[in-house]
């Protein structure tokens, strides 16, 4: 569903949880609520200067990901004092109708830094410790196989170093067109996904090695519902989404349909015909994705998520170094914290983020390390072989880019 590949040259793609194991993408009370709402309710909105600016060449990145194969494609950018937007591409397949302006779409593994955010908040507040254990918050869980709860930590999970296996081959809608048909419209328990996943053997012993795994962040989102009394949903929502107002963004639960303007996603299952479409995949029960991949969004909202984020105003210092404190990701060839990759920028440095994809939506989303840039693109199908170098390059180039 969700997860970095690494492609032949050493660049980073993302590849689709259809055609690869699709490997990819609460109990507080009101004052503590206002408390964490109040600086992000007053804080200033994203810049929203004239849309023409960095116009011809943002669009013509967008462009170059439609003709690599993508039946729609949608990018936005920030900057200090400035703002643009691009589309290309149709919002449905054999149509004439433009891709929507703030569409809405299925951000899949780009839900992990949403989930490791409101993790770290709890740490914040002294509720729970990085260093707890799996089993001291869902005790018998994760058991058999050589899987045991007790030997690994909330970071671990956050980190990608657990060594538990991951749920995702489990999954039929994803796999194959014919088991989307059969199972679009399942509901699976965070309990369900878990048990799926300890059919199979733990990958390495916790924290000796890096591993990607949906079944961590399925955990994390278990644990929320220990520590707060809430459901993870109810704590997205009570602590990022609405305080950011990011109206565009939900959590949809089991329900299999996008609220709002949206343009239709397509899968190939590995067996495009060459033009980027496949399967019409739009209605889909997400619920195998609670906590690793099931959030629905918009580009402008991510935008202003990420931004907040690294800017400083959804975690203290202190759980923002954890976050960004990274590991080598050897099945990758990058690094990673909890819940956001870092990724070399071709200008120097690095930048943060977290590609997605869940059943032909493909994002990528980056944001400067101060939180003054951020660039997110999105796709509504599995698109060609480069599809996802041109989505990489898009976030790249804008992220690099001087002035306004």
């Amino acid at each position: 569903m969700f997860a970095f590949h690494r492609h032949r040259r050493g660049r980073l793609v993302l590849t689709g949880s259809a055609a690869v194991l699709l490997a990819v993408s609460t109990g507080l009370t009101a004052a503590a609520s206002e408390q964490r709402a109040d600086p992000l309710q007053h804080a200033d909105p994203l810049p929203r200067a004239d849309p023409l600016q960095r116009a011809d060449s943002l669009q013509r990145e967008v462009d170059a990901i439609h003709a690599s194969g993508a039946v729609g494609a949608m990018a936005e950018v920030t900057s200090p004092g400035a703002h643009g937007t691009a589309r290309a591409g149709t919002a449905a397949s054999g149509t004439g109708k433009p891709m929507p302006q703030d569409g809405r779409f299925r951000i899949g593994s780009a839900t992990k830094t949403f989930t490791a955010t409101v993790v770290l908040q709890l740490v914040g507040e002294g509720r729970m410790s990085l260093e707890d254990t799996v089993e001291r918050w869902l005790p018998g869980v994760v058991r058999g196989n050589g899987n045991d709860g007790s030997q690994v930590t909330v970071r671990q999970l956050l980190q990608h170093t657990s060594g538990i296996p991951d749920v995702l081959p489990e999954i039929a809608a994803l796999h194959s067109a014919a088991g989307y048909r059969a199972e679009r419209f399942r509901t699976y328990t965070p309990e369900e996904l878990v048990g799926l996943a300890m059919r199979d053997s733990r990958k390495f012993d916790p924290g000796t090695d890096w591993s990607y795994s949906n079944t961590n962040y399925v955990l994390a989102a278990m644990i929320i519902r220990e520590v707060t009394g809430h459901s993870w949903a109810h704590e997205l929502n009570d602590r990022i989404i609405r305080p950011l107002g990011l109206r565009g963004t939900s959590t949809p639960g089991p329900v299999p349909f996008i609220p709002g303007p949206h343009a239709r996603s397509y899968a190939s299952y590995g067996n495009s015909n060459g033009n980027g479409t496949g399967t019409d995949v739009t209605v889909l029960n997400p619920s195998m994705g609670v906590g690793s991949g099931s959030v629905i969004s918009t580009t402008h909202d991510l935008n202003r998520f990420y931004a907040a984020l690294l800017g400083g105003r959804l975690l203290p210092p202190a759980q923002l170094d954890e976050m960004t404190t990274t590991v080598d990701a050897p099945e990758l060839g990058v690094r990673y914290g909890l819940g956001l990759g870092e990724l070399p920028l071709p200008c120097g440095g690095s930048y943060f983020g977290h590609p997605g994809e869940l059943l032909g939506y493909h994002t990528w989303s980056g944001v400067t390390r101060d939180g003054t840039r951020t660039a997110v693109v999105y796709v509504t199908s599995d698109g060609g072989p480069h599809t996802q170098r041109a989505m990489s390059t898009l976030v790249e180039k804008e992220l690099c880019r001087t002035g306004s």
